[in-house]
């Protein structure tokens, strides 16, 4: 069973030891996105929607959603996050608008922030939606990925187009 890194000798889960990895700047940035109808995108852009302005909670529900993402996902670490970014860019499509989120993490430790910047992307698509959803629940959340990072044994790491 050893030869899993998030295994134990008794076959339980366990949280890797980074003791003796080296402390380095680390940073990561992730993408997701939510499609929406023209009226739903409207009210973003307006600032008209009933619950309030979309994009700023959103916002803060992708930067709250990074510092707690060892709360919800079982063997990450705690990190003391010492960057948090969300970035919105519409795209119009035929008879629909998309949001593209990027959301961008950073820490100075010795695990990565892959994993918050992933959470803070969903997260923020889930607001998007959570906040629109009474106009319609047929939105689509995109696929969420990992856009690139930075720091670490690993290296770094930029997704080909």
């Amino acid at each position: 069973m050893s030869e899993f890194t998030h295994i134990n000798e008794q076959g339980n889960a366990k949280m890797v030891d980074v003791s003796e990895k080296n402390i380095t700047k680390r940073t990561a940035i992730a993408h997701s996105s939510i499609t929406v109808n023209p009226e739903i995108h409207q009210q973003i852009v307006d600032h008209t929607n009933k619950k309030g302005n979309v994009l700023n909670t959103a916002q803060i529900a992708g930067i709250m959603a990074a510092k707690n993402t060892a709360d919800i996902i079982p063997m990450c670490h705690p990190l003391p996050l010492t960057g948090i970014d969300v970035e919105f860019q519409w795209q119009k499509n035929t008879q629909s608008f998309t949001l593209n989120i990027q959301a961008t993490v950073s820490t100075t430790g010795k695990t990565g922030v892959e994993m918050e910047a992933l959470t803070a992307a969903t997260a923020v698509a889930l607001t998007v939606y959570d906040m629109t959803k009474a106009l319609d629940k047929g939105m689509v959340i995109g696929e969420t990925y990992l856009l690139s990072k930075s720091g670490g044994k690993s290296g770094d790491f930029e997704r080909k187009a």
